[in-house]
């Protein structure tokens, strides 16, 4: 049943012409090699049509030639044939000026060759002999009779032993038309091929720069086994448009110009007869197009959602089968893959039933409307009729229009196919993408102001008219139930996003002011599931930065106490890592990212639950080293354990998008309010719940993304 297509996105649809422009655009990068391509494309095609050439002056002017009148020569030469004690010599290797001799013919009648000595009115029409007479009728009714006598086999041979050293040098020249032809495909590939991986290797390239310029608000959206599939799946599908496509649509164009050419040079009217192909095979190409354009762009978006759903199971291993929803998932699955296969299968149908069906039509009305046409009236010996060896050349030429016909009708799927899939991948980089400043800016202090901050995701604000104030060296807690609000100001912070009202500072400068990269060049963040890369412990607590040396990254750990927790691990500080750290336990993990904290320096840290995973002992052990790690910075703790912050500077207590409560720990305790409310749950002093705690779902937000410290997007 064909369902409905899905929107992964609200995006701009590109069109085919601006598509193409684009393409071309990227291809001009190549423009060298795509260059010396078509030149050995264009050499190439010469070459290998130069072969029907040969083959027509091998019949027209040596086979058949014998059929020309021969004069009686004295001198003895190679172009001179021996027969009953005589030399003659065919008319066509006369020297200009010669005196000729008697004039003869050899002519053939059924199977059988003939020598007629004396002058003749005319060779062609229907040949008959009996008695010694040969008599030639004319298709008007007239008849000529000549004296004839039939030759031998050895005696043929002595008419055509002229002719073969020219069919030799004939036959030279077309192996060495073939090894031009041989070599020029080996180079029109190698360089046709290179040229689209350097254009691809390119894309990619620019595509995933380009994601990492898109701001954050774009991924909350769009899943990102989709984003995937645009980097590896439509690139890939692109890249067979340059190499595949490309190659045979361009070689097939140059090939069919060359047939074209090569079809009026034979004969006029044959080159005019086969015109009518063009037409037929770009009103298909426009027809198949339409048709398809609409199935492979649900098939595109189908590969997508099968890759989104694939990641998002892999991610959600562990829980789809804690709670025994692989039916479910695997139900879903198979709807999309079913639903796949639904439109795989409409093309599947749409590429049997035409393509090669289509040239093999072609092929045969051309060749019956020829072979019609000229081929009987040259097989009746009319006058207008074309000679053999032009009709032989015209078959063979022929079929060579077909082979690239077939090739470019045969690629119609794929090139439909790669034009939708470069439009999603042009559509995917015509998004807005945040500015890149090169350069750097000073070590701020970390002195933050949030003056009158309102800020909506989408319609209803998260957060209400926020005033307050962070100097260097202090630490303020954010609290408060789910969707309070926290998590926004961290993100408003790091300028994943902007406020809609208000201005946030940082040491009296607005934050619109600087770029954001800038500004995330001092902030730092440990996160409650801190994420980790594929590499080493050490790898990951410096990130590649050149800056970073390998004492200071050795002192973060054991500043973080790393190097006791680590202590067991084969390899110490060079142990692998896998993707996201899944080795390691998750107090191991979160060591490593404060070290990486510490080992960048930031002006601002962001804790972000930093210490909820992990166990009783191994928070002691890295309390000491959070002071350590907090000294000299503007620090932000998001916490729900209380606990972790009474030694805050400063607390701020959220509800629904509001600051109804600051102060210090102890300043707060001395109200009668949400925070004590929330200690005495949690301490067990008392079981008074949070008066209207429940979460509600305009209160949820969206969390901090994986920020990684010193890492600018």
């Amino acid at each position: 049943m064909e369902t409905q297509d899905l929107n992964e996105q609200p995006m701009t649809r590109l069109d085919n012409k601006t598509i193409t422009k684009r393409l071309y655009q990227y291809a001009l990068r190549a423009k060298k090699t795509f260059i010396v391509a078509l030149i050995m494309l264009v050499i190439g095609v010469g070459a290998e049509l130069a072969g029907p050439f040969i083959a027509k002056n091998i019949i027209d002017n040596h086979m058949f030639a014998i059929e020309q009148p021969f004069y009686e020569t004295t001198a003895s030469d190679t172009n001179a044939a021996a027969y009953n004690g005589k030399f003659y010599k065919r008319e066509g290797l006369w020297a200009e000026g010669a005196t000729k001799g008697t004039e003869a013919h050899v002519l053939q009648s059924g199977a059988s060759f003939y020598f007629v000595e004396g002058p003749m009115q005319t060779t062609t029409g229907e040949k008959t002999y009996a008695n010694g007479k040969l008599t030639i009728s004319s298709p008007q009714g007239e008849q000529a009779v000549y004296n004839a006598v039939p030759l031998s086999a050895g005696e043929l041979f002595s008419f055509y032993k002229p002719e073969l050293p020219s069919i030799y040098k004939l036959i030279g020249l077309y192996f060495i038309f073939l090894i031009i032809s041989i070599i020029t495909e080996f180079g029109k590939t190698y360089w046709l091929q290179s040229s689209a991986n350097k254009v691809i290797q390119q894309l990619r390239i620019d595509l995933y720069a380009h994601i990492q310029r898109l701001p954050v608000p774009f991924f909350d959206n769009l899943p990102a086994g989709k984003v995937v599939s645009r980097v590896t799946n439509d690139t890939e599908a692109v890249k067979d448009l340059f190499v595949a496509v490309l190659a045979n649509f361009s070689s097939g164009t140059v090939y069919m110009l060359g047939v074209y050419v090569a079809l009026f040079i034979l004969d006029f009217r044959l080159g005019l007869v086969c015109l009518f192909l063009v037409p037929v095979l770009i009103a298909w190409v426009m027809i198949y197009r339409k048709i398809a354009t609409k199935y492979n762009k649900i098939i595109r978006s189908r590969l997508s959602e099968i890759n989104a759903i694939i990641n998002e199971s892999i991610q959600g291993m562990s829980i789809i089968r804690i709670f025994r929803k692989q039916k479910q998932t695997q139900d879903e699955f198979e709807q999309l893959n079913n639903d796949y296969l639904f439109y795989q299968n409409k093309m599947l149908r749409l590429n049997a039933l035409t393509s090669h069906n289509l040239v093999n039509v072609l092929r045969n009305l051309t060749l019956a409307m020829v072979l019609w046409y000229f081929g009987s009236a040259a097989l009746g010996g009319f006058d207008s009729a074309i000679s053999l060896g032009v009709l032989y050349a015209f078959v063979d030429v022929l079929g060579r229009l077909f082979q690239p016909m077939t090739g470019m009708v045969n690629q119609l799927a794929a090139l439909d196919l790669s034009m939708v899939s470069a439009g999603r991948v042009f559509e995917l980089m015509d998004e807005e993408g945040e500015a890149v400043t090169d350069g750097s800016m000073p070590r701020y202090k970390g002195d933050v102001q949030f003056k009158d901050v309102t800020f909506a995701y989408k319609k209803d604000p998260v957060l209400k008219n926020i005033n307050f104030e962070a100097r260097q060296g202090q630490t303020v807690a954010l609290v408060g139930h789910t969707g309070s609000g926290k998590s926004s100001i961290i993100n408003l912070l790091f300028r994943f996003y902007d406020p809609q009202q208000g201005k946030i500072t940082i040491d009296g400068q607005n934050v619109r002011d600087l770029p954001k990269q800038w500004i995330r060049q001092h902030m730092g963040i440990v996160l409650q599931d801190p994420y980790l890369f594929t590499g080493t412990i050490a790898s990951n607590v410096s990130l590649d930065n050149e800056k970073i040396s390998r004492e200071r990254l050795e002192q973060a750990l054991r500043d973080v106490g790393a190097d006791t927790i680590l202590a067991d691990l084969p390899k110490g500080f060079d142990e692998p890592v896998v993707e996201k750290g899944s080795t390691l336990s998750a107090g191991q993990r979160q060591l490593i990212s404060f070290a990486r904290a510490l080992a960048y320096d930031p002006a601002i840290l962001i804790l972000d639950e930093a210490t909820a995973n992990i166990d009783t002992e191994t928070e002691a052990l890295i309390q000491s080293a959070l002071e350590v790690l907090k000294r000299g910075r503007t620090t932000f703790i998001v916490a729900h354990r209380l606990s972790t912050i009474r030694s805050a500077d400063q607390i701020l207590v959220l509800h629904r998008g509001e600051i109804v409560e600051r102060g210090t720990h102890d300043e707060l305790m001395e109200i009668d309010g949400r925070y004590r409310q929330m200690y005495r749950m949690q301490t067990g002093i008392g079981s008074n719940a949070v008066p209207d705690g429940t979460e509600r779902p305009e209160d949820r937000e969206v969390p901090v993304p994986a920020g990684l410290v010193g890492r600018t997007t």
